[in-house]
Formats: structure tokens, C-alpha cells, sequence
């Protein structure tokens, strides 16, 4: 099977909603995942428009999330967490998630949401850190990937 990783808030492909985005409530939508390999110590995940004018954008990094668990709930916390789950700072220079918002009438942006299942317990990350800092020191651990996309556009 692999790894898989889903959204109840939006399917592959498919607009993500209002509620999710700076036009909206701008939280994270509900995540799940199933099919981690055994050997998963840990895991991080990025969320990135590769559609933005300026190159890629970053929305998300979270990251050293126990394999235990099966999701992220809606509305996840932007804010540095006591239970071993950790955030970046997203481009918005913010920690935590920062919903699509592209200009309005760039056209349809694709948004990533990119699962890592890591070999390592916890990435050797200090504070201050961005979404790419935990994309480079993710790579050099990942046994298997899972990628979410979902489109928004601002007329």
C-alpha cells in the first residue's frame, strides 16, 4: 500500500477551502495519514506553493511528530508545542501554518502537503529555524514520502 496521506477538508487535486486560506479562518486543515513504514522513527511535515511568482513559498514545517500518531487535528496550534512536536517559521516569518493566499488573479496555485517518514527520532534543528532549514535536514533521513496537493486561486 505506502504511505498516504489525506484531508477530509479536500481531496487530491481538488480546491481547498476558504476556511483553510487567508480569505477564511486561515487553519490548518485536518490531516491523515496511514501506511507508515515500520522503521519510521519520526516524522516532518512541509507545505509549499511552487506556483508563486517569487519561486517557492513556504506555509508549513512541523516536525519530530511521533509515529504514533495517525494526523494532525484542524486548527493545529501555531505556536512552539512542550510535547516534542516542533514548528518553523513559515514565509510569512511566522511559526505554525499560514494558509494559501497567492495574489489575487495569479491564476491556480498547486499547495503541497509533503509527509516525510523519517529514520530519526528528531532532527537536529535549533530555534529559529524555516520550513527550508527542516526540508534539508529531512532529506538525508527519509524512507518514504507522501504528497497531498490541493489548488487555490484568488480572483
Amino acid at each position: 500500500m505506502g504511505l498516504i496521506l489525506s484531508s477530509p477538508a479536500f481531496d487530491e487535486a481538488q480546491r481547498i477551502p476558504d476556511r483553510h486560506t487567508c480569505m477564511g479562518e486561515d487553519v490548518s486543515p485536518q490531516l491523515v495519514w496511514v501506511g507508515l513504514p515500520k522503521s519510521t522513527r519520526s516524522l516532518a511535515l512541509i507545505v509549499s506553493d511552487p506556483d508563486a511568482p517569487a519561486g517557492t513559498w513556504y506555509h508549513w514545517g512541523i516536525f519530530d511528530i511521533p509515529p504514533t500518531l495517525g494526523g494532525l487535528p484542524e486548527a493545529f496550534p501555531c505556536e512552539e508545542l512542550s510535547d516534542g512536536i516542533r514548528q518553523s517559521l513559515n514565509d510569512f516569518e511566522r511559526i505554525g501554518y499560514g494558509g494559501p493566499c497567492p495574489p489575487k488573479g495569479h491564476g491556480v496555485h498547486h499547495y503541497r502537503f509533503t509527509l516525510l517518514a523519517l529514520g530519526v527520532e528528531s532532527l537536529p534543528l535549533g530555534s529559529g529555524i524555516d520550513n527550508r532549514d527542516v526540508e534539508v535536514a529531512a532529506a538525508q533521513h527519509v524512507i518514504e514520502r507522501a504528497v497531498l496537493c490541493g489548488t487555490y486561486s484568488r480572483a
